[in-house]
């Protein structure tokens, strides 16, 4: 399983509520979206509408998995 939070402030919504349309799971720890995936996570950034400053510092932690994309395109968490 991979995952990977968000923390749960309004800049951050865009993101959680895009990969839950991708398919991954959306849940909550705390004060995080906690979102999770048996595969890879892919999170558009233009789908999301985020800027990149906002976009560049909306990851707070990953578990189970490896960042290998986090650019100007898209977030991508694969397994590890």
């Amino acid at each position: 399983m991979t995952a990977f939070y968000v923390l749960d402030v309004p800049e951050n919504t865009s993101v959680a509520k895009v990969a839950a349309e991708a398919g991954a799971a959306v849940g909550r720890v705390g004060p995080y979206f906690e979102i999770t995936a048996d595969e890879s996570i892919v999170v558009d950034r233009r789908a999301t509408g985020c800027r990149h400053a906002v976009w560049y510092s909306c990851i707070a932690g990953v578990a189970g998995g490896t960042v290998v994309q986090h650019d100007k395109d898209a977030l991508r968490v694969d397994p590890a």
